[in-house]
């Protein structure tokens, strides 16, 4: 049994003689454009390091990083460049010509230590000789540091690279035939015969510019390759990139790139050296460090658990040729599968198939006390074929091989990957070098998506909870609406949308976009809701509404803006007005098909402007017209432009059925871009059926101001049909009877408890009739809790209570309206009454 921590080669002790063997071989070719690569690597593979770098004196009195192998620097918070005369690790052993070696207690003191997202690293600092000749940095992340044949061999590596590093033809020289040189300042270029060859250009048509070659690069990859040659976006040290280029006769052809960026100085520019290849002609395995650097930057962008995963599996199935590969999280005593490669039950143990949960197995950990073993120690360890010592759970994964590698996080073991081969399969050192390194960034990139995933949790149901369960039942109207979150960065939006039932058959619709993507976006999301609902609700037009909310987030203080557009329809007549704060306009489909965008003025976003003005624009729906509001992520994108975004959304509104409402928004969010979030509400417009009775009258401020309405009441209610026989009612008392009570009574309360106007509607829909008495208080009635016998007042709101189905209070307008319903038992409505006989 072989265990990968305590091995640096194929045994113990073998380490050093191996890599004074290998570097010899590789310092025998001094023209090799990557040879210091090439010799950094070994301090991967026999010192067991996860990064080398190599840092060497630059101009202002810096030490500049040259060129570096293994996971990104970035992960351990190393700089580019480090002042010699600084306190850094790199500059004190510069200095001092003397190895540094560092633990996670030491390095919790450095600067640099806040800029890690790795915590518990080793580093060690090599001078590469005493006379100030630049440093070996190397880090891993092994417990217990670098041993002694990790040191010796660290060593022999610092020794190798003593002397200048190959730094590629210089300015107006001929390169090999497959490199090239770039200046980074003018961006003329050197380019060897067959790079040119490659690209499919003859050497008398080569101007020596860059820009002629990147022409040739397939559209896709552009960005890719541009930032390799932007000195912007390049970093000193290696890279390396894969792209294609379309060869004269149109076909694509693959190549690979790889360079590393030359610091100028003493008025040299600074240049861009390197190689170009044919891919297909690459041998594809897993010597190639940079597979240990294309899964860090794959991890770096991994959002949720599930995208760790399949970044490991693609990172190691294929170059390591095995069977089977699973990643899981250690959960307590279990270990909670995230991916399996293959996913089907049959390929994997009967322990795994019988502990399947749904879509992945959840195995107990001591079921495989080797697997235990293996997380206690922390140590990645690996079988050869024929290992008879391993439980079944684990030797049917891999018969021909087996490696346990646990994932260490900070101070924990963030779970396990379990890779298998069918066949019988050898490791050799390289291998075992990508193992370790990649268990490593696999652990890390897991704890930080399983925080990710928490939160996203959280928020989502945060914004689950802030938008509506469903949407109210319409008079005369259907709505419906959905609400697709980004595929992008997997953060809930501000996006949501709401239906307001209001007095009188009023409805708002409301649709509204918060900037940015975060928690704080879907809680900011849920105060503009609440304050928009709580404005309309009091009865004000909509500018006075989306004007009380702009003011409300300027007063909140936050960085955030929103937008919004804000409808209030009168499901009665088809009338309504709306308002745009920055928000993409509504788009009308009429009954007859043809649609229209409704790009009339609006006003700027909320909480940018204190004192904006929001205009209000009139609107008439005809039954059968659907209102569509949307926000920006349906119809704008980084390739689409809002003018064509919202063409395409009233062409699409134009050829559906409004008849199925729900099929409609499901189709036009079929074709949404899913960088951002989209929220659409639609409404159909289909007019009541039966449509209320109204009438009002403002009560006059005089002393029968009473009896006055108790007059109007009564006229009102007879040209409606309301009988006045008491017979017709119960507990002896008619309709107009009840009515005419409430009147006075709440007539009576207004008049003596308020001051300014005061007014009376009536509303008859069907057999129920409305009172309601509106005055300029917004102080609500209290019902007495007790009266006594000698009392003269209070009894009014009892009273009302009594005789009422229902009431309550409404705030209109810095007043408020005091209501009651009473179901009518004896009307005949006019035109059906028989005639006297």
């Amino acid at each position: 049994m072989a265990d990968v921590a305590s091995e640096g080669a194929s045994g113990s002790g073998t380490g050093p003689p191996r890599a004074e063997i290998a570097l010899k071989t590789i310092m025998a070719d001094p023209a090799s454009p990557d040879r210091t690569h090439r010799v950094l690597e070994q301090a991967l593979v026999f010192g067991r390091a996860s990064l080398a770098a190599l840092y060497l004196p630059g101009d202002a009195d810096l030490l500049c990083l040259a060129e570096s192998a293994g996971v990104p620097r970035t992960l351990y918070g190393l700089r580019e460049t480090y002042p010699v005369r600084g306190s850094s690790p790199i500059a004190d052993a510069h200095r001092a010509g003397r190895p540094v070696w560092l633990g996670p207690a030491e390095l919790a003191d450095c600067p640099d230590a806040r800029r890690a997202s790795v915590r518990d690293a080793h580093v060690a600092v090599l001078p590469l000789s005493d006379d100030g000749g630049g440093c070996l940095l190397a880090v891993t992340e092994r417990p217990g540091g670098f041993d002694g044949d990790d040191r010796t061999s660290l060593g022999l590596v610092a020794e190798s690279l003593v002397g200048p590093a190959p730094a590629g033809p210089a300015a107006g020289e001929a390169p090999r035939p497959d490199a090239f040189a770039l200046a980074m300042d003018t961006g003329r270029a050197e380019v060897g015969d067959e790079i040119l060859e490659l690209f499919g250009t003859d050497r008398t048509e080569f101007d020596g510019r860059v820009e002629t070659l990147l022409a040739r690069t397939v559209p896709e990859d552009l960005p890719a390759l541009m930032s390799a040659v932007e000195p912007d976006h390049m970093t000193i040290g290696e890279r390396e990139l894969e792209f294609r280029v379309l060869r004269p006769d149109g076909t694509p052809k693959w190549l690979r790139l790889r360079g590393r960026l030359l610091p100028g100085g003493d008025g040299r520019p600074a240049r861009l050296v390197g190689t170009v290849a044919d891919a297909s002609t690459l041998r594809a395995d897993v010597t190639d460090v940079a597979r240990v650097q294309r899964l860090a930057a794959a991890l770096a962008t991994a959002g949720t658990v599930r995208d760790v995963g399949q970044a490991v599996v693609a990172a190691l199935r294929k170059p390591l040729r095995a069977d089977r590969i699973a990643l899981a999280e250690l959960e307590n005593d279990r270990l909670v599968v995230t991916v399996l490669d293959p996913p089907e039950p049959e390929s994997w143990p009967e322990l795994w198939r019988r502990e399947w949960r749904t879509e992945w197995p959840d195995a107990p950990v001591r079921a495989m006390p080797t697997l235990a073993a293996a997380l206690r120690e922390g140590r990645a360890r690996i079988w050869p074929a024929g290992a008879g010592d391993l439980e079944p759970a684990l030797a049917e994964i891999g018969p021909g091989g087996l490696a346990v590698l646990p994932l260490p996080a900070v101070g924990r073991m963030a779970g396990a990957c379990v890779i298998g081969w069918d066949g019988p399969h050898e490791f050799g050192p390289d291998e075992r070098a990508l193992l370790t390194a990649s268990a490593g960034l696999a652990g890390q990139a897991l704890m930080r998506a399983h925080a990710f995933d928490a939160e996203h949790e959280l928020v989502g149901m945060l914004q689950r909870q802030l938008l509506p369960r469903r949407l109210p039942i319409l008079p005369g109207g259907l709505a419906v609406a959905r609400y697709l979150p980004a595929t992008a960065g997997l953060e809930v939006g501000g996006d949501w949308y709401d239906v307001i039932p209001l007095p009188d058959h009023h409805v708002a619709l409301v649709i509204g976009d918060v900037q940015g993507h975060s928690t704080a976006a879907a809680t900011l999301m849920g105060q503009m809701r609440t304050a928009l609902r709580a404005y309309a609700a009091e009865g004000h037009p909509p500018d006075v509404v989306v004007s009380h909310s702009n003011r409300l987030l300027m007063e909140l203080e936050t960085d955030l803006f929103v937008t919004c557009c804000y409808v209030d329809l009168d499901m009665e007549s088809g009338t309504a007005w709306y308002v745009r704060a920055g928000h993409p306009p509504p788009v009308l489909r009429h009954p007859d098909g043809a649609t229209e965008i409704l790009d009339a003025d609006g006003g700027p976003p909320l909480g940018v402007v204190t004192r904006a003005e929001f205009p209000m624009t009139p609107l008439r729906l005809l039954p059968g017209t659907v209102l569509a509001l949307t926000t920006d992520g349906l119809v704008e994108s980084a390739e689409l432009d809002l003018d064509t975004g919202l063409d395409r959304l009233a062409q699409a509104l134009s050829g559906s059925d409004p008849a199925r409402l729900g099929t409609v928004a499901d189709t036009l969010l079929a074709g949404a871009h899913r960088d951002d979030d989209v929220a659409l509400l639609l409404l159909r417009y289909d007019g009541m059926a039966v449509k209320p009775l109204r009438e009002g009258w403002t009560v006059w401020r005089v002393p029968e101001a009473a009896r006055h309405a108790r007059r109007f009441t009564r006229r009102t209610l007879r040209s409606w049909g309301v009988s006045e026989d008491a017979r017709a009612g119960t507990g002896g008392a008619g309709d107009m009877d009840t009515a005419l009570l409430v009147v006075s009574e709440l007539v009576t309360n207004a008049l003596t408890h308020t001051d300014g106007p005061v007014r009376l509607d009536f509303t008859l829909l069907g057999e129920r009739l409305r009172i309601a008495v509106t005055d300029a208080s917004p102080r609500t009635p209290v019902k007495p809790t007790g009266l006594g016998w000698e009392a003269t007042g209070g009894r009014g709101i009892i009273l009302v209570e009594a005789v009422s189905d229902t009431w309550g209070t409404l705030p209109v307008s810095g007043g408020k309206q005091v209501w009651s319903e009473i179901p009518l038992r004896g009307r005949t409505p006019p035109g059906m009454r028989s005639a006297p006989g």
